[in-house]
Parts: structure tokens; C-alpha cells; sequence
């Protein structure tokens, strides 16, 4: 049997129910409007009148509801455009019902002004929930009655939610508003066939190329895409471009939230530009806040790196929790200068002291950690920068390894409650001296971690991503230099792909790593590994860069190829293959098991390791970091700088050459090693 399509606006669910209601609404309309005519005399009607006039009046409401555009609008946004379907809908009821009933009887026994009563009746009926529903969303009256202005620049919207009522809602109210929204692309496709204010929702992402290929606009078609969420997925905005630049239309985005709630102000409304973190970012990851403060809240901080990347925002967002106190510790002085500062003047009240050391001096680290006896240390200090770590090894082997063991050893003699240590995708079968040495920062940190815990003592959480958002020395500020310089953009490899997260959300995702670390025994001593998303090409961020600047990649701006750097891969991954996964109640982040030795023997093993580096004996040193993290392959460029400095040192000229080898000699063949990993 052939099924009986439903109308458009019935095919959506919340709509149907808000027909039964409207049509029940108006089949209790009749005989309400009678009682209020005639009071008391109602009993002189019969019964059976008054289920028949009832039971027409509604089935002419249900003709006219149908007819008139009514259900498009969403209750959420109920506005003057919802209450003018509504009346022209009840109108049209009265006038099919008021000839009908005369036909039946000839309307003996209905007063002349029952239709008018019922009229009012029916609209407030309608729209009155309509109205509080949305006053008890918006908590407020302002701008319930907003209506349409005149036709600016047409832009389509992409988002169905709050924010694309607040925009359309105030660019209706201002007379000189500069846009006009003529349509709205619905992300999850919920309420496509829908309207807010009158402006039709159209269809989902996926059906946009079609739409703009096929739909004929009623009046101008759009200019302009404009993302209406703050924070949507990368891949989303990614194939958002790439359809609007099909089209000739430009990509925008609206103000945050938080100011389109406040009332948008002239020089306030302008959209503004994408930015290369929108084609990069992913729906927002639930986090536990509150579990968040608990954790800092009136707790004594101390951060390593404060000053950096990570480190600055580390600190921003813990002094937002409200701790006792934070200690702010950095080798740069003028990075650390920067953001005491900025602590400064954000947290007068805050009691913060700013430290200038090393991580590598383990003097300095005993005496700050005893003097101000943090209960949480947040580990970011780091040197990061493969190429740089590349060309001066025993530098990298210091910081990332000895400066981590001494934070770490440190910590545990301060009786710190927990210790986080910052770590990088890079760990994973490293090809660099940076992922090799931040790899066995890992272990000793696993190693340690049981050890501690098993005391009652400090305990120990790793927590692991990728590749930060305008981080220094990230692929994104280097685009942007090479952009403002007219070109071209170097990528070294047209394959090479990295996960990229903002450094807003890697902070936000370690704050809640920390909080699973300290709360959730099933946790001890495992990795947090942060959900980065899929890895992008590198060559093709660099082409949607130069799109974002409105020009034409390989004929406004060239991509130059310049070849993989010593120890760079093609693509990095998160997890190693020994490392399983296990499942954590944190979203965002992965848990991985550890693979750590021995602590004891491991201990030894980098004793020796630090003696190699503090003598600078570099090729020594990297031979010990191969054997204490076998899957680390080092570069051959690498390895040959270093025989070359060895050479150098052997004939008496080690004082040019960087990292060069100690006359001393090499530690003894027979020195302890332990690997960290088989």
C-alpha cells in the first residue's frame, strides 16, 4: 500500500507537536468563546452543538494551520514574524468556519460576536506559550517583538543555534545594519525546513554545494558564509572554504557569544576573518570544571616555562581557578618578565613570585621547591625545537632529560602532591634528539611514578599531544612571516602531515588530565594521550593560509618544497605499538600503558648519560641515548656532526665547534645501560 506523504513542516517532529497543540488549542477555542459570551446561559446549548461546532472548528483549523507557513519558525526564536503567520492562520480558520457552521445551522444559536471572542481567543492561545517560552529561555522581554529591517549585504549562515538568532535579531532591529542573513545551513540537519525570524534554514553542510549550484534567492543571492559557532570542527571549516571559494563567496565568522548577547554595537557587529585555528579545531570536549578548581583552588602552584608557550597558558588558566599562590620559574628572563607581568595586572590580590633558574641546576630546583613548597608542579620547561635540538644535542639531552629527572627527583623530596609532566607526540619512534631525550623524560617519570606512590608520596602524571597552534618556532607564525613577506611558503615535504591542537585546548585537556591523574587510581602511571583530531598536511594548511588572505596559491603566492630537515618524519603518530590503550572517564584523552625499567637501573643509566652530556661528549652521549631508547633512530647528519666535533676536539680545536667532545676521554666501555624500552 502506497504511504500518504506528510506536508513539508510535518515531517519534522517538534513541529508536528506544535500542530496537535495548535489545533487542540483551537478546538477548545469555540466553546470557551461561548462561555465567555453568555456566562451561565451556555446551558441552553445542546450538547451534541457544541461537540459539532468544536469538532468543525477544528478541522478548519487544522486546514488553515496547514495552509499558512507556520511551523517553520522555531519556539526558541518566537518573534513579530511568528505572531503574523499566527493571525493571518486563525483568520483564515474564522473565515472557514463562520460560512460552514451557517450552512449547518444557520448559526440560531451563536451570538454575531462568538467568531471576534473566539479570534482573540485563538491568537493568544497560540501565541501566548509561544512567547513564554521564549521569554523563559531568554529570561528577559527585551527584543521578543523584533522585526525585519531592509536588505544589506545578503549572507548565508552556518548554524542553526543561539547565535544566529542574536545576529539575525539584531540585524533586523537596526535600520543601518550592514547584513541581511537569506538563509541558514543547519550543521546537524535537525531543523532544516525550518525559520528563525523568517529566515529559511535550507539544509545541511553537505547539501551546500548544491544549494548554491541549484536554489534560486528570492532576492540577492549571498556574499558572504558566516559561521555562527565559536568553536566548530576543523574538517568542517575546512570543506567550508573550499565550497565558498567554488562560489566566489568569502568565510567569516561572528563576534563571540558573550557580545552578541550584550547587545551588538555598530562597530561591534563587523564579522570578522577566520583564523587559521577555525580550520584546525574540533567540537569543544566536555570538561569537568569544577573538578578543575577543586584541584587548583587555594593550592600553592609552581610552573616550569612559565614563560612559553604552554607554560604561559598554563599559568593564565590556573590563577582563573583561584590558587593561594603561584610560582613562576623560567630560564628566559625577559619571557618570564612578560608574563608576571600579565599575572600582575590580572590577579592583583594573587601572592606570585617569579623565579629566574634552570631546570638544569639542581641547586636552584631543591632550594625553590623546599622554600615554597608547592603542592601541584606543572613541568613545561622544555627546548622543543627539533632542528635546534638537532644541532646542539647535549643541550636538548640536558633540559629535556637531566632538567626533568631533577624537576621530578625535586619534587618527591618537597613531598609536592602531584607533579605533571608536560610531553609531545614526538616521543613516539623518534627520529630527532628531541623526541629521543623527551621520550626518556617519559620513562623516568613511569619509572618513578610506582616508586612514589607506593611511599604515599608525590605522584606523577605524563600527558602527551602534538603540535601547538602559534607555539615559537611553529609552522603557523613561519607561514605568516613568509605571507606578510609576499612568499613564497616553505613546507619541506609535499606529504609530510602533523596533528595540530590550540594551545587554549591542550592546556584546558592537561588541567583535566591532571585531575584523572590525582583522583583515579586506575590511572597511576599511565600516559595521558590527547585526542588530536586527524593529522593535516602541512602543505595543505599552508595553501588554506593563503586563501585566508584572500589570495591564490601558485599564482599570487608560490609553495616551495625544501626537503626533510635532520631528523624530521613524515607524519608523527600518538601512541607506540607496545603502548596499549586503555579506557579512562576523562573525554579528550587516551590512556596509554607505560613502558618503563627498573628506576634503580635506570637511575644509573642516566647518571652516566648526564656525565656524558655535562662533559660534553657528544658522540658518546648519543650512542648511550640510542641504547637507553632503542627504537630512536638518529639522524645520519646528526651522527656525522658529531665525529666531526669529535675530530675537531681530538686535534685540539673543540673550541669552535659546538657540543664538542671532552679531551677526558669516554666513560668506561662497561657503565651500566638500561633501556628504557624493548
Amino acid at each position: 500500500m502506497k504511504r500518504i506523504a506528510l506536508p513539508a513542516f510535518l515531517r519534522v517532529r517538534r513541529a508536528r507537536v506544535a500542530f496537535l497543540h495548535d489545533v487542540a488549542m483551537a478546538a477548545i477555542s469555540f466553546p470557551l468563546a461561548l462561555y465567555l459570551r453568555l456566562g451561565e446561559s451556555t446551558g441552553y446549548i445542546a450538547a451534541d452543538y457544541l461537540w459539532e461546532g468544536t469538532a468543525l472548528f477544528a478541522l478548519c483549523a487544522a486546514i488553515a494551520f496547514s495552509t499558512v507557513p507556520m511551523y517553520r519558525g522555531i519556539w526558541r526564536y518566537a518573534s513579530l514574524n511568528d505572531l503574523v503567520a499566527i493571525t493571518k492562520a486563525v483568520t483564515l480558520a474564522i473565515l472557514l468556519f463562520v460560512p460552514l457552521l451557517f450552512l449547518l445551522t444557520r448559526l440560531e444559536l451563536v451570538p454575531r460576536s462568538v467568531p471576534v471572542i473566539q479570534w482573540f481567543l485563538v491568537i493568544a492561545m497560540l501565541g501566548g506559550p509561544r512567547f513564554l517560552y521564549r521569554v523563559m529561555k531568554d529570561r528577559h522581554f527585551e527584543n521578543v517583538l523584533a522585526k525585519q529591517a531592509r536588505r544589506r549585504v545578503p549572507v548565508l549562515l552556518v548554524g542553526a543555534a543561539d547565535e544566529a538568532e542574536l545576529f539575525i535579531r539584531e540585524q533586523q532591529r537596526d535600520a543601518g545594519a550592514p547584513y541581511i542573513a537569506v538563509g541558514i545551513i543547519d550543521e546537524k540537519g535537525g531543523r532544516v525546513g525550518r525559520e528563525i525570524h523568517g529566515v529559511p534554514v535550507l539544509g545541511t553542510v553537505d547539501a551546500l554545494d548544491g544549494l548554491l549550484e541549484k536554489r534560486r534567492w528570492r532576492g540577492e543571492p549571498p556574499e558572504r558564509l558566516i559561521l555562527t559557532r565559536e568553536r566548530m570542527d576543523g574538517a568542517t571549516v575546512r570543506r567550508l572554504l573550499e565550497i565558498g571559494e567554488a562560489h566566489g563567496l568569502s568565510l567569516s565568522r561572528l563576534p563571540k557569544l558573550s557580545e552578541l548577547k550584550s547587545g551588538l554595537e555598530r562597530e561591534r557587529s563587523a564579522i570578522r576573518p577566520i583564523a587559521v585555528e577555525d580550520l584546525l579545531g574540533r567540537p569543544q570536549t566536555p570538561l569537568d570544571r569544577a573538578a578543575m578548581r577543586a584541584l587548583v583552588a587555594g593550592r600553592r602552584v609552581l610552573v616550569t616555562g612559565a614563560g612559553g608557550t604552554i607554560g604561559s597558558e598554563l599559568v593564565r588558566q590556573i590563577v582563573a581557578f583561584g590558587p593561594a599562590e603561584i610560582v613562576l620559574l623560567d630560564a628566559s628572563e625577559y619571557q618570564l618578565y612578560l608574563i608576571d607581568l600579565e599575572i600582575r595586572e590580572r590577579a592583583l590580590d594573587l601572592k606570585r613570585t617569579a623565579i629566574l633558574g634552570d631546570i638544569r641546576d639542581r641547586g636552584r630546583i631543591d632550594d625553590v621547591m623546599l622554600r615554597f613548597r608547592p603542592q601541584l608542579v606543572f613541568h613545561a620547561a622544555a627546548l622543543k625545537h627539533v632542528p635546534m635540538v638537532e644541532d646542539n644535542p647535549l643541550e636538548g639531552l640536558l633540559t629535556n632529560v637531566v632538567g626533568s629527572r631533577i624537576v621530578a627527583d625535586a619534587c618527591r623530596k618537597a613531598g609536592v602532591d602531584c607533579m605533571v609532566q608536560i610531553s609531545t607526540d614526538k616521543v613516539v619512534n623518534p627520529s630527532n634528539v628531541m623526541g629521543a631525550t623527551k621520550r626518556l623524560a617519559e620513562a623516568y617519570i613511569q619509572a618513578l611514578d610506582p616508586v612514589s606512590r607506593a611511599a604515599g608520596e608525590t605522584r606523577y602524571v605524563v600527558v602527551r599531544f602534538g603540535n601547538v597552534l602559534g607555539s615559537t618556532g611553529s609552522v603557523v607564525p613561519l607561514f605568516q612571516r613568509q605571507l606578510a613577506a609576499g612568499g613564497p611558503l616553505t613546507v619541506t615535504h609535499p606529504e609530510v602531515t602533523r596533528y595540530f591542537m590550540t594551545v587554549r585546548e591542550a592546556v584546558e585537556l592537561v588541567l583535566q588530565a591532571s585531575v584523572v591523574g590525582t583522583e583515579d587510581s586506575e590511572a597511576a602511571g599511565r600516559i595521558f594521550v590527547l585526542d588530536m583530531g586527524d593529522p593535516v598536511k602541512v602543505v595543505d594548511l599552508a595553501r588554506q593560509m593563503i586563501h585566508l588572505a584572500g589570495l591564490e596559491p601558485d599564482r599570487d603566492i608560490r609553495i616551495e618544497f625544501t626537503g626533510l630537515r635532520p631528523g624530521e618524519k613524515l607524519y608523527e603518530e600518538l601512541l607506540h605499538d607496545q603502548e596499549s590503550r586503555l579506557p579512562t572517564r576523562a573525554p579528550g584523552m587516551t590512556l596509554a600503558a607505560p613502558r618503563a625499567g627498573d628506576l634503580t637501573a635506570l637511575s644509573e643509566s642516566l647518571d652516566r648519560l648526564e656525565t656524558l652530556a655535562r662533559g660534553r661528549r657528544r658522540r658518546a652521549a648519543l650512542d648511550h641515548l640510542t641504547a637507553l631508547v632503542p627504537e630512536y633512530e638518529p639522524d645520519p647528519g646528526t651522527l656525522a656532526r658529531a665525529d666531526a666535533s669529535a675530530a675537531l676536539s681530538d686535534g685540539g680545536t673543540a673550541g669552535g665547534a659546538t657540543d664538542g667532545l671532552d679531551p677526558a676521554g669516554p666513560i668506561a666501555d662497561n657503565a651500566p645501560t638500561t633501556r628504557v624500552a624493548e
